[in-house]
């Protein structure tokens, strides 16, 4: 389905994106309200609205309600009844809830689902969450989120106030800042794999770990090295409290340092630099402190996630040059102009096979790195993330095709990798109608990069057309038909025979017949060479004077070479 065409989100979307962190299945089926709109779930979420017990407003088909303030099973089994009347689609309680007998015969009779929101996350914050994956179009910012009572400490209402809760805490620095300024140590704020997402003022004071971090933005990996090997990480995220983290050589600085959390979930770790342990006070300051990034990380992903599969959808749309595809040019912020198709991804470096979770991750790294680098180059530009490649749409002004290769190995010589990314380059597209074409391109380049015939990581369609052609051709051979007939039996015959009658003909081929090219490729005499063509024009029962035998033979040499490299 094209971006023009995605319709509202139903229950089964909004758990994909916020499930594993926010939201989870009380009782209910979630699947069958989804179905009850029409085929496939169509009418999706009509609106977000917050139940008020003193007043009971009409409202929207098929409405989510967040339950604020509901919390005995009873309770909500009677809102469950009256919202089934309505026409509701689900109800959303704070978390903890254990479903009895009386709440699951009340969901079964309604069809209205129950789903628990986690503690310790704003409902202002859901209600932002959950408009911004409804909404036909991105949603505006969903204002200042309210942490509720409760959530924080006095030190974190201390945080609240000086962070200011401004565009729904979109500054990570500024957190940092405030953190700092509570526990009166310089902070950073990393994620799982110890990348440097933000950090404080104050760094001048700290070590060369510390210094290290903030110039690479990432961790060193001989300090990461360490503290695994001391099993510091894992005292951390077993502990929902302040972790002390001594000095690992002379002349450094010890850390206090807790993980954020959502729910089970880690999602990343702080860090202050102390000189010693941190008091009770400092330590439910960093504690408080700890949902509160949490918060932002949940809210910042969810975000990101919606706005890439949006962008990945309107990509996708403007691929596909159909009737659609001038509107959704206009959504991307393009024109129609010159413009080139490039796609992006990335494989294994070596003969070990990367893990599923690890290609996943660096593609959408490698996504949006790639989606910032080509707007650098032209503002006009667009980018997004469909299955596992990432389209970037880049308009050409001067250069063509060959100005969008060097665009592309520019980004690959800049981008940081374990693995190895990889670039194919469509042929111009004249105008909007013509995108699909250039993508096929970029698409047939990019597949012959992934089947190793060559060491390039960035290629246009034109410096491997005949590897393309070659691919395509290897897909209509039926498996176990190649080689076939004079080639099948020079093939035998070589094993058999330990000779190299396969090989003699390939070169007189490569060679066009001149002989002495090809013995001299052969290291062999010509007079040599010439015996052992005539013998596997024997053994193979082939005409080396038919042309169609000749094209043939030569068909087979190259498919079976072809399936050989990309087998490495």
């Amino acid at each position: 389905m094209s971006a023009a065409d995605l319709p509202r989100a139903g229950l089964a979307r909004v758990l994909a994106e916020l499930g594993t962190t926010l939201l989870d299945v009380v009782c209910g089926d979630v699947q069958r309200a989804d179905e009850a709109g029409g085929a496939g779930g169509a009418a999706g979420i009509g609106g977000i609205v917050i139940h008020d017990p003193l007043d009971e407003p009409e409202l929207p088909e098929r409405a989510l309600v967040l339950g604020v303030g509901l919390h005995e099973t009873r309770e909500i089994a009677d809102v469950v009844g009256q919202l089934g009347a309505q026409g509701a689609i689900g109800l959303v309680v704070r978390g903890p809830v254990e479903a009895d007998d009386h709440l699951r015969a009340a969901v079964r009779r309604a069809g209205v689902p129950v789903l628990a929101f986690a503690r310790g996350a704003s409902w202002t914050q859901l209600a932002g969450m959950l408009r911004t994956l409804t909404a036909d179009e991105p949603a505006p910012d969903a204002g200042d989120p309210v942490v509720p009572a409760g959530t924080l400490g006095r030190a974190g209402a201390g945080l609240r106030q000086v962070v200011g809760y401004q565009s729904g805490m979109d500054d990570l620095f500024a957190v940092a800042n405030a953190i700092a300024a509570l526990v009166d140590a310089p902070v950073t704020i990393e994620d799982r794999n110890s990348r440097l997402l933000a950090f404080s003022s104050r760094q001048e004071e700290v070590d060369t770990w510390r210094v290290q971090t903030i110039l690479r933005r990432q961790v060193p990996e001989d300090y990461t090295r360490t503290l695994e090997e001391r099993g510091v990480f894992q005292e951390i995220y077993r502990s929902d409290r302040p972790v002390w983290v001594g000095p690992i050589a002379d002349g450094e600085q010890g850390r206090a340092a807790i993980a954020v959390r959502a729910g089970d979930e880690i999602l990343g770790t702080i860090w202050a630099v102390a000189a010693e342990p941190f008091d009770e006070e400092r330590g439910q300051a960093l504690y408080d402190a700890a949902k509160l990034v949490a918060m932002h990380m949940v809210w910042q992903r969810a975000d990101a996630d919606v706005e890439r599969r949006l962008r990945a959808e309107l990509i996708s749309t403007a691929l596909e040059s159909g009737p659609r595809t001038p509107e959704t040019i206009r959504r991307l912020g393009l024109k129609d102009e010159p413009s080139v198709v490039l796609a992006l991804t990335v494989v294994g470096s070596g003969a070990e096979l990367p893990l599923p979770a690890q290609l996943a991750v660096e593609r959408k790294r490698l996504a949006d790195a790639f989606a910032l680098h080509l707007t650098a180059v032209h503002p006009r530009s667009a980018a997004g993330l469909v299955g596992d490649v990432a389209y970037g749409i880049l308009p050409v002004t001067r250069g063509g095709e060959e100005r969008a290769a060097e665009i592309a190995a520019d980004f690959l010589a800049r981008v940081d990798s374990r693995l190895r990314p990889l670039v194919g380059v469509g042929p111009l597209a004249p105008g909007s109608a013509a995108l699909k074409r250039s993508r096929s391109g970029a698409d047939r380049a990019l597949r012959v990069l992934r089947s190793r015939v060559t060491g390039r990581q960035v290629a246009r369609l034109d410096d491997v057309h005949l590897e393309a052609l070659l691919l395509e051709l290897a897909d209509r051979v039926p498996q176990g038909d190649l080689p076939s007939g004079p080639v099948a039996r020079l093939v035998a015959y070589d094993r058999a025979h330990q000779s190299s009658l396969v090989d003699t003909l390939r070169a007189w081929l490569d060679a066009f017949g001149d002989v002495a090219i090809a013995s001299a490729a052969m290291y062999v005499h010509a007079n040599t060479f010439r015996y052992r063509l005539r013998r596997a024009a024997e053994v193979g029962g082939l005409d080396l004077a038919d042309p169609n035998a000749r094209l043939a033979a030569m068909l087979q040499l190259r498919l079976m070479d072809l399936s050989a490299t990309s087998a490495e």
